[in-house]
């Protein structure tokens, strides 16, 4: 007798993304299209209604993103995921919620055949319910406690590293991208500079310039300047600039009288 196929749902906010997965989907006679959606309600609304096998998943999207959409599922109606997203801090978090995959845009016919052929083997085998139950269980513990940045994942070249936000000094916009100061080395990730704050938490990282983001630990010195703003001394030696836009939050932060 011949399994069923495979019913997927594709939720991204990015209509070429969205057209590319369906092109490779296509190709796959024992995988069903059942949705598409662009944004974070809409995906919550179509999981509901099709309940699908596995859903394609963007991590940032309108509306909510897509860990928020896995909270927002219950328990019976909970899909496989693989994440799909141009930003590869996610990843850890994704793997700690047993995702099945994890595809890192822009990737390839190759790398999807990969996420593919890996699905299939999931619904081949009983670690489908497993899995399911695993990630349930850690959606359970992190829904009303905000999850901060711990750890970022770097890629450079064929190597994947792991940097602690910990040994992070500053955080220095660049475009899309951005650098992360360590005092050693400053690797530079895809990531604008206010989605990277939105990771980081509050009580350790302030934004101090439109273009930088400070360790508050690190400061070392605080020196005034003209027009409000002041100058500030890390424990390395790095002088950075303090904006008067922002100057209060950091006060307020560091309990400094303003």
């Amino acid at each position: 007798m011949k399994n069923a196929p495979i019913r997927a749902l594709i939720a991204d906010d990015e209509a070429l993304a969205r057209k590319f997965i369906r092109r490779m989907l296509k190709d796959n006679h024992d995988v069903e299209i059942v949705g598409e959606c662009s944004n974070g309600k809409d995906a919550v609304a179509m999981i509901r209604k099709q309940n699908p096998d596995v859903v394609f998943l963007d991590v940032q999207m309108p509306e909510m993103d897509g860990f928020a959409v896995l909270e927002s599922i219950g328990v019976d109606q909970l899909p496989e995921i693989i994440f799909t997203t141009a930003y590869e801090q996610y990843a850890i978090r994704a793997f700690e919620l047993h995702a099945l995959d994890y595809l890192l845009k822009p990737f390839d016919q190759a790398r999807f055949k990969d996420a593919i052929q890996h699905a299939k083997a999931r619904f081949r085998s009983q670690r489908q319910k497993d899995g399911r139950l695993q990630m349930s269980a850690l959606l359970e513990s992190i829904k009303n406690k905000p999850q901060y940045l711990e750890r970022l994942v770097i890629k450079t070249g064929g190597r994947i590293t792991f940097l602690s936000t910990d040994e992070i000094n500053w955080i220095e916009a660049d475009d899309k991208y951005v650098h992360l100061h360590t005092g050693k080395v400053s690797p530079m990730v895809r990531q604008t500079l206010n989605a990277m704050e939105a990771q980081l938490d509050p009580r350790k990282f302030s934004r101090i310039h439109r273009s930088a983001i400070v360790n508050v630990e690190r400061i070392k010195e605080l020196q005034p300047l003209f027009s409000g703003e002041h100058s500030i001394l890390l424990e390395d030696g790095t002088k950075l600039t303090l904006s008067r836009s922002y100057k209060d939050k950091l006060f307020e932060l560091l309990g400094k009288p303003l």
